[in-house]
């Protein structure tokens, strides 16, 4: 019997600091009528919109692809797929992953052991939207980011450069979809099969050499130079 494949797990520190910079970089300013908590510098609505961000994080290689595929609706963007290829062109694809269970709704992956730590220290607030009087079925999950909380975000790097990649890459993924709601930006990840077809409770495969395959097209078509494999691994 074949023994089933290590996945690579962030720590718990790992993913609050994610979690921190990405609501960062998604969070948008409270309506003028909204009641929020005390010093809210920006909310964010929905648990499956921050899921399904968090999964292009985590996922360089469906990322690249999904730039590909803007690329496609708007040729002329090449800035598109030189990032894409920014992406392909390097071992991120591997060295950035950290695995998502796919779920009845798509990449999933509980969020309270994360979050904890960021509601404690006062950095972020949370609350729950409830179904009809007399439901208790939970219909949104809202997320508020507080004036401390972005602070500390925006003061991480400073402390740690290293951490500029994830400000760069949420705020790519952020802007990539500007204005979608959660529905809509699963609907787009559905659109990958091996995304779509991906056994419930199973780990989301990686599409490396498929999106690898795909940009080699793109670029040559576009007549943009095609890194060689062979010569650089030699």
């Amino acid at each position: 019997m074949v023994a089933p494949l290590a996945v690579r797990r962030a720590s718990r520190w790992q993913d609050s600091v994610r979690l921190l910079l990405l609501l960062d970089a998604a969070a948008k300013p409270p309506a003028q009528d909204e009641v929020v908590p005390a010093a809210t510098a920006g909310v964010i609505y929905t648990q499956v919109r921050l899921q399904k961000l968090d999964f292009w994080v985590r996922y360089p290689d469906y990322l690249a692809f999904e730039l590909m595929n803007e690329y496609e609706t708007a040729p002329g963007e090449e800035g598109l797929l030189s990032l894409a290829s920014d992406i392909l062109d390097s071992e991120e694809p591997d060295l950035r992953r950290f695995p998502m269970l796919r779920h009845k709704f798509g990449a999933f992956e509980e969020l309270d052991d994360a979050l904890a730590p960021l509601v404690e220290r006062g950095l972020i607030r949370k609350t729950q939207v409830l179904g009809r009087s007399g439901q208790k079925r939970v219909v949104e999950h809202v997320y508020f980011l507080l004036e401390r909380g972005r602070e500390v975000a925006r003061s991480l790097v400073q402390d740690a450069p290293a951490l500029e990649w994830y400000v760069k890459r949420t705020r790519l993924v952020v802007a990539l979809v500007d204005g979608l709601g959660g529905t809509q930006i699963k609907n787009r990840q559905y659109l990958l099969s091996d995304y779509a077809d991906t056994p419930w409770r199973q780990y989301i495969s990686p599409i490396t050499e498929q999106a690898r395959a795909r940009l080699r097209q793109l670029k040559a078509a576009a007549q943009m130079p095609v890194p060689d494999v062979a010569q650089e691994a030699s």
